[in-house]
């Protein structure tokens, strides 16, 4: 099958990766992958085009070129563009939702007011246009406080603290350009979980839970996320069935009936609470870096499950299949990540890092110097993948790929999925 998955990160590249190594796998023929405008690591396994991700027309120009079969919209910012929708009037098939369904993820309180029709459980808030109004949300609510841009942020549009003079700084600064969602604040572990929709059926992945405070024990400001493991040995049973019925579904049906059908991924991100699963936060796309570790467990071929939400068919699928391996992702990120990264330092040993048992090094903040070298181009560099028998395994495997490679200034956490492994978290009670 040609496809062409548009984005540059390491959910790109995980995409990418899954899809190469369906052939090798199954026996079958390999895909024609194509990736715009992607990156260093994807150009080892697709071809590269430099076109805009942001530019519908011109990505279904390059589409229509290729002949693609199907097209993969993987960040946020080009489905809430309509990338999507232009390369839909094309008569291409995509995976990924329209820009009115991605609102979902656009807009915090319009996700607000569709999980209300659709009596999906989540957190209390309140959405506020100017910075009295937030004031007396925090006051009301009281500390931890929660507020959150309304608009798209690449994950670090959120401010918990329990500083209140730091949560009315973060208000004021969102307000020069969005309204502002203050939330009370949830307690219990989080959990991440990934629902391939096709605007009538759901079907869930399996959960994993991300890592977003930059430093180990959760500690300084929010990044995109710093690692993410599965399974989730600690969750409790029957979760999965529980998010699929109370929230992911109802979600979908309610999207159906405003006329704006969800095809994609609805990520669910949801707190473990004293009062139940709450959810958090909608996406309308795939997790950076959960995706890593959980398509590194898929073992059904990730270009029929797309394929089949594309063409609205997700309800002939047989259950999906997985690995009962453990996979952890650690990222490896820039010095001065998240407010200040540095770029154009030179990486070495990503290679030697693929070398250890069960890993694979994804690329997200990459790029080739003038010499053709591989150097740092963005805050988060890379995504080290390592699979195993159990967490730990996995922990000690990805921690020693990590440790091969070279990048000046970087920083990683040492905590991913250490809690889990020693059997260490708890559910709120």
């Amino acid at each position: 099958m040609k496809i062409l998955v548009v984005g540059t990160g390491a959910r790109e590249h995980a995409i990418v990766h899954a899809l190469a190594g369906e052939s090798e796998r199954l026996g079958t023929a390999p895909h024609e992958l194509h990736a715009a405008p992607g990156n260093p690591g994807i150009g080892e396994l697709a071809s590269l085009h430099s076109v805009d991700a942001l530019d519908g027309e011109a990505v279904a120009s390059l589409a229509t070129d290729l002949g693609a079969e199907l097209v993969v919209v993987g960040p946020e910012a080009p489905l809430v563009a309509g990338v999507g929708d232009a390369v839909r009037a094309v008569g291409i098939p995509v995976f990924g939702p329209s820009a009115e369904a991605a609102r979902l993820e656009g807009s915090k309180a319009f996700a607000k007011e569709v999980m209300a029709a659709a009596s999906v459980p989540t957190a209390l808030a309140h959405v506020c246009t100017d910075l009295d109004q937030v004031a007396a949300a925090v006051d009301a609510f009281g500390a931890p406080h929660v507020v959150k841009d309304d608009g798209l942020a690449a994950g670090k549009g959120v401010v918990v603290t329990d500083d209140r003079a730091a949560a009315l700084d973060h208000a004021a600064a969102c307000l020069v350009s969005s309204q502002v969602v203050v939330e009370e604040y949830l307690d219990g572990p989080e959990v991440s979980l990934f629902c391939v929709c096709d605007g009538t059926t759901v079907v869930p992945l399996v959960p994993a839970q991300d890592f977003k405070r930059v430093f180990d024990a959760d500690a300084g400001p929010n990044t995109g996320g710093m690692g993410a493991y599965t399974p989730l040995p600690w969750a409790p049973e029957g979760l999965v069935e529980e998010v699929v019925a109370r929230v992911a579904q109802p979600t979908v049906d309610e999207m159906a009936r405003r006329g704006a059908p969800f095809v994609g991924i609805l990520y669910v991100g949801l707190a473990l609470t004293s009062r139940g699963a709450r959810v958090v936060e909608f996406n309308a796309r795939f997790g950076d870096p959960e995706t890593q570790s959980v398509l590194d467990r898929l073992r059904t071929p990730l270009s029929v499950v797309m394929l089949a939400a594309a063409h609205g068919r997700l309800a002939e699928l047989p259950p999906l299949a997985w690995s009962d391996d453990a996979s952890v992702t650690v990222v490896l990120a820039a010095r001065g990540y998240p407010e200040s990264p540095r770029t154009g330092d030179r990486i070495i040993g990503a290679d030697a890092a693929q070398e250890v048992e069960g890993v694979h090094v994804l690329h997200a903040g990459t790029s080739l110097d003038a010499d053709g070298a591989l150097v740092s181009a963005g805050g988060r560099v890379l995504s080290v993948v390592a699979s195993g028998a159990d967490l730990g395994q996995a922990r000690s495997r990805a921690y020693e790929a990590i440790g091969r490679i070279e990048l000046a200034g970087s920083q990683h956490r040492t905590d991913i999925a250490a809690r889990a492994a020693a059997g260490e978290v708890t559910l709120a009670g």
